[in-house]
């Protein structure tokens, strides 16, 4: 008996490109069939762009997909699993399209394949509009740990708007089921660690960055701050298009890892960059809840098919989170129930159906 296809509209709560790579990505975990309509329907330029397609093509090789719609600027996608696919696989986008949001799609879906995966995307690292790769690196994956969710990733070279050529390798090891989060308290914050870069551009970029991020951090009951940088001599700069940015993440002897980022774009100076990012952070930290709110939408996919009840406390529910709970729901079949309102702090609780490989 063929099962019936799971009718997703596009155009739910925040109406982007979240909506298709979580209900790709479960699909191709649960082997549901799924068609998306209105894809990016809230968007100034609705369907399908370069990193979206690029998305589902790398979600489409980890289950031997058949996809219909996935071109440019297509507003509904048919995706058909087949079976879950190990090995390796390079992607990319073709633009300074998000890597990270590639990988939003595909680290889910990686998850249960049977003898592991590794990817290497080519697009851009450091983009606006989407969680840097330093995010991912230092925020996201520590978390995901905690799941049982075991992954490497390397960043090999960085990649800014317009012409993006980052390079990112990335290795998920195979896993037997994921474990519940729970995650409602948190310790005090008194250390925050990051990183600062620069390319194609001068040091002092990079240093101001810090310098300025520092400054607001201090400033926060006395936290002790570190900010590694991360610049290049002119003559060895491996990076195509000049660009810079900054992450900030809390020490994890605070229970937890909150994080905020901020990326430098021409005539924005250097300081703002810093205390843009800062200023995020502190926010945060001041919320007194263990999960960022960036963080809590991306933790939703996952906890759809852990095994048991999750519940964890977000500093703000957003509209992000609210799609990804009511896309998870229809793929998979899990319960998740958002407790607060609207950019307001609030609890997440998810009932994951166990899956296994």
């Amino acid at each position: 008996m063929v099962e019936k296809v799971i009718e997703i509209d596009g155009s739910f709560g925040e109406g982007g490109g979240q909506v298709l790579r979580t209900a790709a990505s479960l699909s191709a975990l649960l082997g549901k069939d799924v068609r998306v309509s209105n894809i990016r329907a809230k968007r100034p330029n609705p369907g399908l762009r370069a990193q979206h397609i690029t998305g589902i093509r790398s979600v489409a090789a980890l289950c031997d997909a058949e996809s219909k719609g996935l071109e440019f600027g297509s507003t509904e996608l048919v995706f058909i699993p087949r079976r879950r696919v190990s090995g390796s696989f390079k992607f990319d986008v073709g633009t300074a399209g998000s890597i990270s949001l590639v990988l939003q799609a595909l680290m889910p879906a990686a998850a249960f394949s049977s003898g592991g995966a590794e990817f290497e995307i080519t697009g851009g690292t450091d983009v606006r509009w989407s969680p840097t790769i330093d995010y991912v690196r230092f925020v996201v994956l520590p978390i995901l740990s905690r799941l049982g969710y075991v992954a490497d990733l390397k960043l090999l070279k960085r990649g800014h708007y317009p012409k993006g050529g980052g390079k990112v390798w990335m290795k998920v090891h195979p896993c037997k089921g994921l474990t519940p989060l729970i995650l409602k308290e948190r310790s005090e914050v008194t250390k925050v660690l990051g990183v600062s870069h620069c390319v194609k551009l001068p040091s002092h970029v990079a240093q101001r960055q810090a310098a300025a991020a520092q400054t607001v951090l201090k400033e926060t009951d006395g936290l002790d701050v570190s900010v590694r940088l991360e610049t290049y001599a002119p003559e060895t700069d491996p990076h195509i298009a000049p660009g810079s940015g900054i992450v900030l993440y809390t020490d994890e002897g605070c229970g937890t890892v909150l994080g905020a980022d901020s990326v430098g774009e021409r005539g924005k100076p250097a300081e703002e960059v810093g205390r843009q990012a800062a200023k995020l952070l502190v926010e945060e930290i001041k919320s007194g809840a263990p999960v960022d709110k960036h963080m809590s939408d991306i933790l939703i996919p996952y906890l759809a098919v852990a095994d048991g009840k999750s519940e964890f406390r977000t500093s703000q529910i957003t509209m992000h989170t609210i799609t990804n709970a009511k896309i998870a729901e229809l793929v998979s079949g899990a319960e998740i129930r958002i407790d607060g309102e609207l950019g307001n702090p609030g609890t997440v609780t998810a009932n994951g159906i166990g899956l296994r490989p």
